[in-house]
């Protein structure tokens, strides 16, 4: 009889390993949806540019970033007025949430920032740095938005 109850205790011990399996297996298909909706999303395969021109836009845009406006707006932030970051929040409540407005504010200057425009006037609220042409702007104008749409995530610069 001693026996028969050792044999029982190891059947139950097995059915129990069986049932947590189960259940174990449960969750983890029960993680398989929201998992794979995740990698999808942060693949960059589901945010590819359209095109090789909108990629190398974006990329001339990064650079004209690099070299005009890190100083003050590393990674979409602003060192000098902490409220006009280039975050979405900060450009909507500052009115500077369309590719448009982006282009005049970087064309004419506004506040403590510069003008970076070749006709910007007047002369005290432009930089004194190099200007920028027109199509300069616009594609600083484009990644800036697609940018801060994006949260502003790291991005690679190739180099020429």
């Amino acid at each position: 009889m001693l026996r028969l109850k050792g044999k029982e205790k190891q059947g139950e011990i097995s059915q129990n390993a069986v049932v947590l399996k189960q259940k174990e297996m449960k969750f983890v298909k029960s993680l398989a949806p929201p998992l794979m909706a995740a990698l999808v999303a942060l693949s960059p395969i589901g945010n590819t540019p359209v095109s090789l021109g909108q990629t190398l836009d974006i990329q001339k845009g990064a650079k004209l970033f690099n070299r005009a406006c890190i100083g003050c707006h590393d990674a979409g932030g602003n060192i000098i007025q902490p409220g006009a970051t280039l975050f979405t929040k900060d450009l909507e409540r500052n009115g500077a949430d369309t590719e448009e407005e982006i282009y005049r504010i970087t064309y004419f200057g506004k506040g403590r920032m510069p003008g970076f425009g070749e006709n910007c006037t007047p002369r005290g609220q432009c930089t004194f740095g190099p200007r920028l042409q027109d199509e300069e702007i616009k594609l600083l104008a484009q990644f800036v938005k697609s940018q801060a749409d994006q949260g502003w995530p790291t991005i690679e610069i190739s180099q020429d």
